[in-house]
């Protein structure tokens, strides 16, 4: 087939206009991730108040949480306005809204459901009508949903400046997000007096965690921000909360001199999270900056082949009008960036799950375990005897076996 100059030159005019137009939607999606990462930041302050709050029993700890809800209902209404934006703004940055990644859309959605339903968990936790695991992890959840919103605009760049960015950017506030339930985990633990084996495994596997996602943003990040990090890991709350950590991962009593651990454990990780949130800002302004750089390369391919009569070359291009084998290789290397991070993201939440799932099962067993404990005692009866009667009391008041236990032991400690 003999394709015509004219023909092959408005043939890559016109895929030079598709990719200004998808970088329009881009810049303009990602738009709405300073706001998302905001509201995280908040969301994960208040989830590591909450775990005082509700290991404390409400008595330590309720005025800063309620200040921590107020900040990010404040950071709620900032992301809403921006999804309004998103979603209506005239000129270059409204693309039709149907024309959008359906998958992204739902992302979306559930985020903003998610982010609409914590009222009921926050008026639970100040009732002291919810442990400080669950509370956890109704927040996890909810984070967790924020943040997969980041990753589905990842998946849409095809310029890749911008998404090796973007991956840098997940990966960074995936650890952030890692470091701010070891927050939460080591508040509980430090509130409580000690710390159980299950909650020892989680603040380890979470510090482990954290550290293989801020290696992979540092093999992405520029020097500029390799070196911000590597400030930033010289910070001097770490010092004294390594100190902190050594002695939650010890299986020991903790020191009695230690003086209200728990807020000073939440202060000193706060110290390093808010830090780290300084250097997200700069991330996100460096996508903003990516996108915009792109969007000048591609607006200026337009006009030199207007005023030269040149092929418009698409974004990835050198000096080329067709794809070389580089720039082949240039694309799957992009994806397989992205397709590292979908897995990261999904084995880290299957992670959280499995993490929870285990909590739950062993602080139910050792329910079980001490509820039975009791009624040998009160009764004069052996463990077989015990558990028989136990179970025959759940299943006439159709309860959970966990449930019966946790009253026991509730009537015992009147």
């Amino acid at each position: 087939m003999t394709v015509t100059s004219s023909t092959l030159e408005r043939l890559l005019a016109a895929a030079n206009a598709s990719d200004i137009d998808r970088l329009h939607q881009l810049t303009a999606l990602c738009a709405l991730v300073g706001p998302l990462c905001q509201l995280v930041h908040t969301l994960q302050r208040e989830r590591g108040a909450s775990s005082i709050v509700l290991g404390s029993r409400g008595q330590r700890f309720i005025t800063r949480y309620q200040t921590h809800v107020a900040d990010s209902q404040t950071a709620e209404a900032a992301l809403h306005a921006a999804l309004e934006h998103w979603m209506t703004a005239p000129g270059e940055a409204a693309h039709e809204v149907h024309a959008r990644d359906p998958r992204l859309l739902r992302r979306l959605a559930d985020a903003v459901n998610e982010a609409e339903a914590l009222a009921r968990l926050r008026a639970r936790v100040e009732q002291q009508q919810v442990t400080a695991d669950e509370a956890t992890r109704l927040y996890n959840r909810t984070i967790g949903t924020l943040l997969s919103v980041v990753f589905e605009v990842a998946d849409t760049a095809s310029d890749a400046d911008i998404t090796r960015v973007l991956v840098s950017l997940f990966h960074f506030i995936q650890g952030k997000e890692l470091a701010g339930q070891e927050r939460a985990c080591g508040a509980l633990g430090f509130t409580l007096g000690h710390f159980d084996e299950p909650h020892r495994h989680t603040l380890q596997t979470l510090i482990d965690t954290q550290n293989d996602c801020f290696e992979t943003f540092t093999e992405f990040a520029d020097e500029t921000l390799q070196t911000r990090w590597a400030a930033l890991m010289e910070h001097p709350a770490l010092t004294t909360l390594n100190h902190l950590r050594s002695l939650a991962l010890t299986d020991a009593a903790l020191p009695d001199e230690l003086t209200a651990p728990g807020e000073q454990w939440y202060a000193l990780a706060t110290q390093r999270i808010d830090a780290m949130k300084a250097l997200e800002d700069q991330l996100v302004e460096a996508l903003h900056q990516s996108c915009r750089e792109a969007l000048e390369r591609a607006h200026q391919r337009n006009i030199d082949s207007v005023t030269t009569g040149a092929e418009p070359m698409s974004p990835s291009a050198g000096t080329h009008t067709t794809p070389s084998a580089e720039q082949a290789m240039a694309r799957h290397f992009d994806r397989s960036l992205l397709e590292l991070v979908q897995a990261q993201n999904s084995r880290l939440q299957q992670l959280s799950d499995e993490l929870a799932d285990t909590r739950k099962t062993l602080r139910e067993r050792k329910l079980i375990e001490r509820a039975k404990g009791l009624l040998m005692a009160q009764q004069h009866i052996d463990e077989d005897s015990a558990y028989r009667l136990m179970r025959k009391t759940a299943m006439d008041q159709s309860q959970p076996l966990v449930a019966v236990a946790r009253a026991m032991i509730e009537l015992a400690d009147r």
